[in-house]
């Protein structure tokens, strides 16, 4: 029910997803059920009718009440317990459902992740991972719009994150991490990105230093390869949605210079498509929790469930508390 084009966009997605996907593959539609229902109704009969075999893999599950765009987080989630984003992420929870897919209210959605699926041990926030596509292999960029504000402490746990994360899912040796800041020197920055500059460098991670906005297309810096990009939630969601944006206008550009056809071009470089990428995992919980943009179509949507299957059959959330507890420093045999 959430998102800029509900609900016919996160149906139609999960429809051709269901179609892609091999039939031990089923999807529970979460919310007002006569309005999912409606819209089935509607898409089988149209342009979905050769979609009408999967019928018997999606379940409806009720959940009368939806989180608006607008719904602060924590009023949301105390006076919307039988919204979808809520009775969904519980169905993970409660091991009804393997992963929660929406393109709804991030903020409703990383705090009822909070509150149902719990954080691994030793974090104190969870961070959206985007993949940003570069002139090399993809970088890792979090936190990308959970945490507006952050301390130097959690841009740290965000490191560690990513570096488990590179580690066991991007095959990464040994991943490198970058601060984002305004500068490559150590005393560039606010308050906060010095002092989490500090804390990198005794944290006994693959630390390059801080590194620069052109540095995330090169994919590297004068230090070297970059796997990791660690950031607070409003630099990342800015950086985020102006990269969006490149694909398209260098697209159009390219097109009109060489008066070629625009789609073909966009076809060539879906690597630049934010609807390729589908949605992004909220790291640090204990579960699958993707979180896709507000303005997702059915094709990103599709692609978000596509992440959402690779994230439960890789174990990525397993494998980051484990190696998440491994990397943690411990005093007195207590993880920090």
């Amino acid at each position: 029910m959430g998102g800029d084009f509900a609900p016919r966009a996160p149906i139609a997605g999960a429809l051709q997803a269901l179609g892609a996907l091999p039939p031990q593959h089923h999807i529970e539609l979460v919310g007002q059920t006569s309005v999912i229902e409606a819209e089935l109704r509607d898409l089988w009969s149209g342009d979905f009718a050769s979609l009408s075999h999967v019928r018997d893999r999606v379940t409806i599950v009720e959940a009368p009440q939806v989180i608006a765009m607008s719904d602060k987080p924590s009023v949301a989630l105390r006076s919307k317990t039988d919204s979808s984003m809520v009775v969904g992420i519980r169905r993970v929870a409660e091991g009804h459902a393997h992963g929660f897919v929406s393109a709804g209210n991030t903020g409703a959605q990383m705090a009822a992740s909070l509150m149902h699926l719990k954080l691994h041990p030793g974090l104190t926030r969870p961070a959206i991972g985007t993949l940003f596509p570069t002139a090399q292999s993809p970088i890792l960029v979090l936190d990308s719009g959970a945490n507006m504000d952050c301390s130097p402490e959690e841009l740290v746990q965000f490191a560690r994150i990513g570096t488990v994360y590179a580690r066991a899912l991007l095959g990464r040796a040994n991943p490198a991490v970058g601060l984002l800041s305004v500068g490559e020197e150590p005393e560039k920055g606010n308050a906060t990105v010095k002092e989490a500059h500090q804390r990198l460098l005794g944290a006994g991670l693959n630390f390059l230093g801080n590194v620069e906005g052109r540095d995330i297309p090169n994919g590297a810096c004068d230090r070297g390869v970059i796997d990791v990009v660690v950031c607070d939630g409003f630099t990342g969601n800015v950086l985020l949605k102006f990269y969006e944006s490149i694909g398209p206008m260098l697209i159009g550009m390219v097109a009109k210079v060489a008066g070629l056809d625009a789609r073909a071009i966009a076809r060539s470089l879906t690597q630049l498509d934010v609807d390729e990428q589908g949605g992004a995992p909220l790291l640090g919980v204990r579960g699958v929790s993707i979180i896709s943009h507000g303005k997702s179509s059915p094709r990103a949507i599709e692609n978000a469930i596509m992440v959402a299957l690779r994230a439960y059959e890789s174990g990525m959330s397993d494998e980051i508390g484990r190696r998440l507890a491994e990397s943690l420093p411990t005093t007195s045999g207590t993880a920090l």
